[in-house]
């Protein structure tokens, strides 16, 4: 059994104890893993703690598969600012002697990638990224805008890492707020400060603040310069197992790049703007597991309650 003691920042001994207690399932890919029972238990319970937490707001709830239509991707400039991150998806559509050569070259596990052509869909990077377009299309929001649960769907993230904390497809718990900038702001502020309360009542130490998103390249540290001056991102962070703290919530305003895209706009003309926030259900899941033990029952009878599980 692999050795561990919480709160070292040993990432490699800790992903050893988790596969080894059947918590994480490897699958032979960095960052891509199976959960087991005892996992998945605690993740629902972040899931359903995060529901508690929304009720107030009252938000419309959507669910979208993790896939979304490439043309989508494109139109918001996402390979451009994160084009290492993005997972495209391809398939056949050759006939029955092509399919048999690629099948060839596949059972030797060479290059079969000859045979495959992009399709119209990618993997979802962001859960927030359907919600609006999809509000768009009814037409201009009322005075107040809306506010939207996207739920906890899979997510993609094109960044292999030994660190369980950094997975590929993970559960992004996504809600947006669209509406007047004032109305918006307010939103997003006020959810910083909840989810720090939220996760320092399942005992963990959260922290908020000032972040950026990895931009890519040259361009994209000026923009994350940016985004830190005007403080458009925040994140909550707390340690798991590493020298530093990980962040396991975002809280995002976009200004109107997401109405400017879709044609988002308020029922008096003006242009709408967007915040959106996201919990990271697995680190907040990994962060439990660091903090209380490998163990659930033996967690401290506030947090067991707070997840459900006492």
């Amino acid at each position: 059994m692999a050795t561990f003691r919480p709160g070292t920042p040993d990432q490699t001994a800790f992903l050893d104890a988790l596969i080894e207690r059947g918590l994480l399932i490897p699958s032979g890919v960095p960052g891509v893993y199976g959960r087991g029972a005892a996992f998945e238990r605690v993740r629902v319970g972040v899931d359903r703690a995060v529901d508690r937490a929304a009720a107030p707001d009252g938000a419309e709830l959507m669910r979208f598969p993790p896939l979304l239509p490439k043309r989508q991707l494109e139109a918001l400039g996402y390979l451009k600012n994160f084009p290492h991150l993005a997972g495209t998806i391809f398939g056949f559509e050759g006939n029955e002697l092509e399919a048999n050569e690629q099948f060839e070259l596949a059972s030797r596990h060479e290059d079969w990638s000859a045979y495959q052509h992009m399709s119209d869909l990618v993997l979802l990077p962001a859960a927030c990224y359907p919600i609006y377009p999809a509000i768009a299309a009814r037409g201009p929001l009322a005075r107040g805008g809306t506010t939207v649960d996207g739920g906890g769907t899979y997510v993609f993230r094109q960044e292999p890492s030994g660190d369980p904390a950094r997975l590929q497809m993970f559960h992004q718990r996504e809600i947006a707020r669209l509406g007047e900038p004032d109305t918006v702001v307010e939103w997003r502020d006020a959810w910083r400060d909840r989810a720090v309360g939220l996760l320092a009542g399942l005992g963990l130490a959260p922290v908020a603040d000032i972040a950026s998103d990895p931009f890519f390249g040259r361009q994209g540290r000026m923009l994350a310069a940016s985004q830190r001056e005007q403080a458009l991102k925040f994140e909550v962070l707390v340690h798991i197992a590493g020298p530093e703290p990980t962040a396991v919530a975002s809280f995002n305003y976009h200004h109107d790049h997401f109405a400017a895209t879709y044609g988002l706009t308020m029922a008096d003309g003006g242009v709408a703007h967007t915040a959106c926030l996201g919990f990271g259900l697995e680190r907040i899941t990994l962060a439990l597991f660091c903090t209380h033990g490998f163990d659930d029952a033996t967690w401290p009878g506030a947090v067991r309650t707070e997840l459900g599980l006492a």
